[in-house]
């Protein structure tokens, strides 16, 4: 194998690493890390959680010397391999004890299995374990965000741009891998390297990655934007979470906390947070206890300005309800004192399902291909050497940086037929028995929000990830219509919330992921391009054709997460269910606010990482007063 296409990347030059050896306890890089009983009585501001959200508040709020902040973090700092390596994407599910041990309950209409639920138990949270794919999302799904309040909202494509552009430095590809592989990137549509969070690219693309993306080009319908992150659906390369110095994963923690040493930045980990105190109809600090110790001293920290929880999508609907501040029935069946009835906290839950349609291009030559690498041979001889030389090559490349996210019009000739039958529904109908009517008119709101976007093509629905193997198989909905639950455990409060992904149960999710699957089934099978090819359909078969057939399939085969948990204190008006408006302000208590992936009224349809920075750098501006609303829903 001639070595003129494997080496057309420039070089990178190894950057010297950390030591990785064990600091005294309570001492971490250049910063103190502070025990309960060290820390000072009071902050400005106390944040619920060390994740991305969570480490990127506290870092923009302490650039202000005079301000002080408090970030109470449930995991530990983590100097585990398995979250620095770009290898393979998923390196960071392998770091010991990096992960919430939560599961979900059976899903009915899956055949009762149970699902893990990965979220992130680590400094850094989800963004240190995650595939490290850099994607943003359509427009639509920003501008959805903003009309269910007003039209004229701040939370648009338009007004979360800036702060895409703020929350990530971009790094352009080598000149030489994006000419040979036909990458195609826009920098305008990216900042000028105002965050320690990097996004950037391998030094090698596989040739059969760039190869595929010509049977796209024989896709009526299908567009190619300018850049990954342009909003618009299509076909397109993107870039990953990636040091290009270090060559090792860039998320929270290296970005907003590890290169800092502010005397007003403090962090506290393995602590669980037990409620938020609220006096008075305000917070005013946050109870916690060491996380590994459920009879463990509880210590008080009071908030002099604001608490701030940005625990996740899983856990910051059970901080809220453990506070007294959700569905009353549901507090009162806990024996907890209800200090806010607010019946959205915890419903509302969203996650993107993931499809199994496998199939494969038989006689196409994608080699080398990432399969190689396991074989032995002159192409893992090659990829060994320059890794350990300099840290090039396929190992740089973490889950793949081409696929087409596109809209529904494009997969689907039935896209009006299927928008009216959702206009048409009972809607409250495939929610939980007993949902508040707030939350059944946001949903409501939602699905006919939905029902336009079907007939549009400004929102992505289908998403599909290109290798460079002949074989592709994953296929994610990018818009369920099914909504879960996720509440603490009436039985059991301070245990793993009760996770519920209710998966198909709105019907008509079954009738999209037939149309999904049809559209890749055809895509490869009737594609003048890759019939060339000789493809095969192993999954689902030809067998399996109707929408009954499709969904007796889906109930076998679904997964109804793809580890993207988002929606469950929603940023609506309140007579929609929302939680916190548009100030990220929580209903009902002053000086408390949500900033993560929950406050999500509807999934990006995208890898949430990228959104949720851009939340928290708002959410950053927006409790220093920088940027108001003029939200009248409080």
């Amino acid at each position: 194998m001639g070595r003129s296409i494997l080496t057309s990347g420039v070089v990178l030059a190894l950057a010297a690493q950390f030591a990785s050896a064990v600091l005294p306890r309570g001492v971490h890089k250049a910063r103190v890390l502070k025990e309960p009983a060290d820390l000072a009585d009071s902050y400005d501001y106390v944040i619920v959680g060390g994740g991305t959200a969570g480490l990127t508040i506290a870092d923009r709020l302490t650039e202000d010397e005079d301000t002080t902040v408090l970030v109470i973090e449930y995991g530990l700092l983590s100097d585990s391999e398995s979250i620095k390596t770009v290898r393979g994407g998923f390196g960071g599910f392998g770091a010991p004890g990096a992960l919430f041990p939560t599961r979900s309950v059976p899903q009915v209409n899956l055949g009762n299995r149970v699902i893990d639920v990965l979220a992130g138990k680590v400094v850094g949270g989800s963004s240190a374990v995650n595939a490290m794919m850099t994607i943003r999302g359509a427009k639509g799904d920003y501008d959805r965000w903003g009309q269910f309040f007003r039209e004229d909202s701040e939370w648009s494509w338009e007004g979360i741009l800036p702060y895409f552009k703020k929350a990530l430095t971009f790094v352009p590809p080598n000149e030489d891998v994006a000419e040979s592989s036909g990458i195609v990137y826009d920098t305008s549509f990216w900042g000028e390297g105002e965050s320690g969070v990097y996004t950037s690219w391998p030094s090698f693309q596989y040739p059969g990655t760039s190869a595929q993306l010509e049977a796209w080009k024989e896709v009526p319908g299908v567009t190619f934007p300018p850049d990954s992150g342009s909003g618009e659906t299509g076909v397109y390369w993107y870039p990953q979470f990636m040091d290009p110095k270090l060559v090792e994963r860039s998320y929270a923690r290296t970005g907003h906390y590890s290169n800092s040493d502010r005397e007003n930045y403090h962090l506290v980990t393995n602590s669980k947070v037990i409620k938020i105190v609220v006096e008075d109809g305000t917070a005013t600090g946050v109870s916690f206890r060491p996380a590994d110790d459920p009879a463990g001293e509880v210590s008080t920290i009071k908030a002099s300005k604001e608490v701030i929880v940005s625990a996740g999508a899983v856990h910051t609907p059970q901080v809220l309800q453990l506070s007294g501040i959700g569905p009353s029935a549901l507090l009162e069946a806990a024996g907890i004192e209800t200090i806010v009835d607010l019946p959205g906290v915890g419903q509302n839950f969203q996650d993107h399902p993931m499809l199994t349609a496998r199939f494969t291009l038989r006689s196409l030559d994608v080699s080398p291909k990432e399969s190689d690498l396991s074989r032995g041979g002159e192409f893992r001889t090659w990829a060994d050497e320059v890794w350990a030389a300099n840290r090039t090559g396929p190992y740089s490349i973490a889950t793949g940086n081409l696929a087409a996210w596109l809209s529904y019009p494009v997969i689907s000739a039935r896209y009006d037929e299927i928008a009216t039958r959702l206009e048409e529904q009972d809607h409250a109908a495939y929610l939980p028995e007993g949902t508040d009517s707030t939350v059944a008119a946001g949903y409501k709101a939602q699905m006919l929000s939905y029902a336009e976007a079907l007939r549009a093509n400004h929102t992505g629905f289908y998403n599909h990830a290109i290798t460079a193997s002949p074989s592709n198989g994953i296929i994610v909905d990018l818009h369920p219509l099914s909504r879960g639950t996720i509440n603490i455990n009436p039985e059991n409060p301070d245990a793993e919330p009760l996770v519920d992904y209710r998966a198909l149960s709105n019907p008509l999710d079954a009738a999209i992921m037939a149309d999904i699957i049809r559209f890749a089934r055809s895509f490869y099978m009737d594609n003048a391009f890759n019939a060339q090819y000789d493809p095969v359909e192993s999954q689902p078969g030809a067998s399996v054709q109707t929408d009954e057939e499709m969904a007796t399939y889906l109930a076998r085969t679904l997964s109804p997460t793809e580890y993207h948990p988002a929606g469950t204190a929603a940023m609506l008006p309140k007579e929609l269910g929302g939680v916190v408006d548009e100030d990220l302000r929580v209903y009902g208590v002053a000086g408390l606010r949500v900033a993560d992936a929950s406050i999500m009224p509807t999934l990006v349809g995208a890898n949430t990482c990228q959104t949720v920075y851009a939340i928290a750098e708002k959410a950053a501006d927006l409790i220093k007063g920088s940027v108001t609303t003029t939200n009248t829903n409080r």
